[in-house]
């Protein structure tokens, strides 16, 4: 494999992703959304194609014209402009129309089917990048309570079941009950909306869905979560061992030490 096709969204993961490859001496073929991706990405990719949501023939046609058979999702796209800033071409539409809802992990099968219908395999976004995965263990200097400890367990088995049912991938618990769940407004929206409703010291709960396709969608984490904990005085961050991009590792766990936040990997 000499180049690969890189759909990016938004966040610091595409980038990540192309120096990543480039270091391997691989050719990255990037397609950007407007209004997500990180214009910056250009100047790290061997070529790039900007496409609205949507613009799925846009998106295959400039892949297959650079001779790209692999290809990897990486990025976020704002789920709540699925309802307004999305422009589907004809193929895009075809997609939708074999499905009878659009929740994440179907519609991004539907999508990788058609990629891979048209020649291109889908491969897992840490593919190049085993090492961003978290691992077992406490990260922070605060270890949790026997009573947070209690909040993990209970919101693990709350954000399994919300996985399951293919919603999100987050829970804001504290003393045992719900606070938020997360929903198409992303983590850190329901960060807020769990912070506001359980004052202070409610315990972040982010897994995989049972059935977690790790081509795609994988659990992520970063600075910007702690400081939205911080922000409503949340105590511990639970992710999960093994299926959860971690970013900026270091500086996570000083703001979280320097918040007295707990940060801890699960199995």
């Amino acid at each position: 494999m000499e180049r690969i096709g890189l759909i990016a969204g938004s966040g610091q993961f595409p980038g990540i992703f192309s120096k990543a490859a480039k270091e391997r001496g691989l050719k990255v073929f990037a397609v950007a959304h407007v209004g997500e991706t990180d214009p910056r990405l250009e100047t790290l990719v061997e070529a790039i194609r900007w496409v609205k949501i949507g613009q799925v023939k846009r998106l295959i046609g400039f892949l297959k014209q650079n001779g790209v058979h692999d290809a990897v999702m990486v990025g976020a796209i704002t789920k709540t402009k699925m309802f307004s800033g999305v422009r589907p071409d004809l193929k895009a539409l075809k997609v939708l129309a074999t499905m009878d809802h659009t929740q994440d992990d179907g519609l991004l099968r539907a999508f990788a089917g058609e990629l891979e219908k048209e020649g291109i395999t889908v491969r897992p976004s840490t593919f190049l990048l085993p090492e961003l995965l978290a691992k077992k263990g406490c990260w922070t200097r605060r270890k949790p309570t026997r009573s947070e400890m209690a909040d993990v367990r209970f919101g693990w088995r709350i954000v399994k079941e919300v996985g399951r049912l293919d919603i999100g991938q987050s829970v804001v618990v504290r003393d045992g009950s719900v606070m938020a769940v997360e929903a198409i407004d992303g983590t850190d929206a329901t960060i807020r909306r769990g912070g506001k409703l359980g004052k202070e010291k409610t315990v972040v709960v982010k897994a995989s869905k049972p059935n977690q396709d790790m081509r795609f969608d994988v659990p992520a984490v970063g600075l910007k979560t702690i400081q939205v904990m911080c922000h409503v005085r949340a105590s511990v961050l639970a992710v999960e061992a093994g299926k959860t991009v971690a970013f900026d590792r270091e500086e996570m766990v000083a703001l979280a030490d320097e918040n007295g936040i707990a940060i801890i990997d699960i199995e």
